[in-house]
């Protein structure tokens, strides 16, 4: 009785990331704005002023242990100019990084500090660098501005302050390394971002299209309900028609006889009327009329489940049924509900689980009906996935308010445990 399993290749979209640390207004009523009605949402300024802080500290920190001095007419205003233009970085970014290093140059061809020519730019070269999509290419401009800026670097070592090439090289040298380094992480960091991002569409979409599947197996049984409920209501309803007409022509010549066809007319009236209730709450709005022609005979339910059992038997599988309560008194859509999960049970279990016996206990009560089907076969798999079978059932019981569960039973093998309540209505 092991569930078929079943696989459906999802398409993930492609979808870039949004800017780092941008949040895009989301407005409502209307175009852009900051009218009446429009939300907007605003920007985490706390990262900015982080952001900030960090190149500040950073910049005195990292010149005070390279052995520099932190002069206040150089390295303060340097490491203060470059943190306030961080927070211009959301809406200009290659400006504050073209800026940043502009003032870097200023500052040490200016002689007023001993700070690095890249690093104390390195949170300006992550954000650009990390912030590089097809529509902003930004991870060249990081790229070209570093290395402008080491050029530059060596050159103004060698010419101007008269340092060797090879010392002025070496000392650039591990600046540029640092710069690689950075640029790797925050290439990195981006491409994370985009995976996780990806990720989480492609698992929105595919549950998505789960509900979507779903709802379209819900409607398709509820369609088919509706077709079972008018067969059962359709074929009592005929046999309300045939005893009214015996009751017409018996009436002038036996009472008795009219008497009895008048008895089974209300009871057989009874019965669709109880069936009928008992699926007013699924079945709201029918979408099919219904067909000229002759009536069809109900669906198979309780009553068929003998023979269910000599086919099963016939298969193979030894099977033991086991009812308590009468199965007469069950209204059609339950006795329908009820016998079809049997039936598939059953089947699941002839096809897939290699079961020798199989026990059906069929517990009815005024109430609601149980229903247990359990083999002695060899148990699901560890990654056994549900398929259309017991789904289908699932969604049946659900339909008329009942619940369903499927697994492995105690002591091996599979079982199907499904309880479906009986309307409370009484003709």
């Amino acid at each position: 009785m092991k569930t078929e399993t079943g696989y459906a290749d999802q398409q993930v979209p492609d979808r870039s990331r949004p800017e780092i640390g941008h949040a895009r207004p989301m407005v409502a009523g209307g175009g852009p704005g900051t009218g009446a009605g429009s939300a907007v949402v605003r920007r985490p300024v706390w990262r900015d002023l982080a952001l900030a802080g960090l190149t500040t500290f950073g910049v005195l920190v990292g010149t005070a242990v390279a052995g520099a001095p932190i002069t206040y007419e150089g390295t303060v205003p340097m490491a203060t100019t470059l943190g306030l233009l961080l927070l211009a970085h959301r809406r200009w970014p290659v400006a504050v990084l073209l800026t940043s290093l502009a003032a870097i140059i200023a500052m040490r061809t200016a002689e007023l500090t001993d700070a690095g020519w890249v690093w104390p730019a390195a949170v300006i070269f992550f954000v650009v660098a990390a912030d590089d999509t097809s529509a902003r290419p930004r991870l060249r401009w990081a790229i070209g501005a570093g290395l402008f800026q080491l050029l530059f670097a060596v050159n103004w070592q060698w010419s101007v302050d008269g340092q060797a090439a090879q010392r002025a090289i070496g000392e650039v040298g591990g600046e540029a390394v640092s710069l690689a380094l950075l640029i790797a992480v925050a290439v990195a960091y981006r491409n994370w971002s985009r995976w996780r991002t990806e990720l989480a569409a492609g698992l929105a979409h595919a549950e998505q299209e789960r509900k979507l599947e779903a709802d379209r197996r819900s409607a398709e049984e509820r369609l088919q309900i509706a077709r079972e409920l008018h067969d059962v209501v359709a074929h009592t309803l005929t046999v309300v028609g045939v005893q009214l007409r015996v009751v017409d022509e018996a009436l002038d010549d036996s009472t008795a006889e009219a008497r009895a066809a008048l008895r089974t007319a209300q009871e057989v009236r009874a019965k669709a009327v109880a069936d009928l209730r008992s699926l007013i709450d699924v079945l709201r709005s029918p979408d099919e009329r219904s067909e000229a022609g002759a009536v069809p005979a109900p669906q198979t339910d309780l009553a068929g489940l003998a023979d269910l059992v000599v086919r099963s038997r016939n298969s193979g599988l030894e099977v033991v049924v086991e009812t308590s309560g009468d199965p007469a008194v069950v209204s059609a859509p339950v006795a329908l509900a009820s016998y079809r999960v049997i039936q598939e049970s059953l089947t699941n279990t002839v096809k897939h689980a290699e079961a020798r016996r199989a026990t059906v206990r069929l517990d009815i009560t005024a109430d609601s009906v149980g229903v247990v089907v359990t083999d002695d076969g060899v148990g699901p798999g560890p990654d056994a996935v549900p398929g259309h079978g017991i789904n289908g059932m699932r969604e049946r019981v659900a339909a008329l308010g009942g619940t369903f569960r499927a697994g492995a039973a105690e002591g091996g093998g599979y079982a199907v445990h499904a309880t479906i309540p009986v309307a409370g209505f009484r003709p």
